[in-house]
């Protein structure tokens, strides 16, 4: 019976070891686990909140061309109808000539 004993003894002085070395494993991924995410998490609100700020940075530009382009245009709309208005009568007293008749 001694060798059982000592069998029995063996097992579970080498499962208490693997116990304890499960123990920190899983602590040690644990620490791993949590930190990944919470790197994981700051880089991912960095990359929101940059893409935010480009994305209005973008929008207030595209609104400036859009309403300079609408100004110039309007300005051109402009200058032709007081052109039009000052040369009407010059327009129909000397209609353009084609060759195409």
């Amino acid at each position: 019976m001694p060798a059982v004993t000592l069998k029995m003894m063996w097992a579970l002085f080498c499962g208490g070891f693997f116990l304890l070395g499960c123990s920190e494993v899983k602590d040690a991924g644990r620490t791993v686990g949590h930190t990944t995410r919470n790197v994981t998490t700051e880089v991912g609100h960095t990359t929101r909140d940059v893409v935010k700020d480009i994305g209005h940075g973008a929008r207030e530009v595209t609104t400036e061309i859009g309403h300079g382009t609408r100004d110039a245009v309007k300005s051109v709309g402009q200058e032709n109808k007081n052109t039009t208005k000052s040369g009407d009568s010059e327009i129909k007293s000397n209609p353009p000539k084609s060759d195409t008749y």
